[in-house]
């Protein structure tokens, strides 16, 4: 796929402009940046969803793309249930194989009957990318395809994508599922797009932060400054916060300590709930106890249980996480 000075316009505002990339067969990549740079609008154009104000963006001969949006689940049949959900798409030889292909995306047992309507929104993720994966697509597309998933889900998902020998293309903000699956970064910024070589650690090395999300953070620091430098009432504004912070800053630090404490004690809590599950998991697996499993109702009560527990220690977790930055 090439980039040739792509624009994107709506009404008076500009997105981006002179966009230029290209990319090889077999390259999984990155687009990064802040919220509203543009990186969900390049995907829609190269998926053809939308058509550039000027330049060209050509696809390669016999490329058939992959599209995973980040309201993908709601194209699922609501009232099918899980395994007919896969069954429909399902050809060939990995139709004798859809129980172990559903077992690999984390639905086993009883979870396969379940009506995609009840399931949770990291059920419905991994669902629809077990979905996207069976089909015979060269390119993926996908845009931010780790919403909604748990710590274990992302796991998955990340395996399943480097085993993929297809190119990809792929938005997040999600470091930890980034680094070692991509080798090549585009960071949209201002209107124009610059491509950075290595994975996502080196990249953020090279910017200085830590995080992705420090980018939208570095944003909103330097509107707040710009606009205190153009303010009259600006050394009352420095000094009014500097005095704000002599007051807060110990009480902040005590708030960090307690945070910080209930952090540790839900990544134990994750941690554990994660082994459990990973135990129940290769039960099922294993063709010796799968049948005795399956029987045993009260145990897949537990099973269910410990599921929703995970997903309220992971959102407990990312509450947690926010309150620290």
């Amino acid at each position: 796929m090439e980039a040739a000075g792509v624009k994107k316009q709506y009404s008076d505002k500009t997105i981006f402009s002179n966009v230029e990339f290209m990319i090889e067969r077999g390259e999984k990549i990155a687009f990064v940046g802040r919220n509203g740079e543009g990186k969900s609008t390049m995907l829609k154009l190269i998926v053809g969803d939308q058509a550039a104000t000027e330049g060209n963006l050509t696809i390669g001969h016999n490329v058939n793309i992959g599209y995973y949006a980040q309201n993908q689940t709601e194209t699922l049949d609501v009232d099918a249930t899980v395994f007919e959900t896969i069954d429909e798409v399902a050809v060939g030889e990995i139709r004798k194989n859809v129980r172990n292909l559903l077992g690999s995306f984390l639905f086993g047992g009883d979870d396969i009957d379940k009506k995609v309507k009840v399931l949770s929104g990291g059920e419905k993720s991994r669902l629809a990318m077990c979905i996207l994966l069976l089909e015979p697509y060269n390119l993926l597309v996908l845009d931010e395809p780790t919403n909604h998933l748990d710590i274990r889900s992302k796991e998955v998902l990340k395996n399943a994508l480097m085993n993929y020998d297809g190119s990809l293309v792929i938005v997040s903000h999600d470091r930890d599922f980034l680094q070692g699956l991509t080798s090549k970064i585009y960071e949209f910024k201002n209107g124009n797009v610059k491509q950075h070589i290595g994975d996502i650690n080196e990249y953020l090395e090279r910017r200085k932060i830590d995080q992705l999300a420090d980018l939208d953070l570095k944003s909103d620091i330097k509107i707040q400054k710009t606009k205190a430098e153009t303010s009259d009432n600006k050394q009352k504004t420095e000094a009014k916060s500097n005095n704000d912070v002599n007051k807060t800053s110990s009480q902040k630090e005590n708030q960090n300590k307690n945070l910080k404490s209930q952090l540790a004690k839900t990544e134990k809590e994750i941690e554990r709930l994660e082994n459990e599950l990973k135990i129940f998991d290769e039960k099922l697996a294993d063709p010796n106890q799968y049948q005795s499993v399956v029987n045993d109702k009260s145990a897949f009560a537990q099973y269910e249980e410990m599921k929703k527990k995970l997903e309220n220690e992971m959102a407990k977790w990312e509450n947690l996480q926010k309150q620290l930055q």
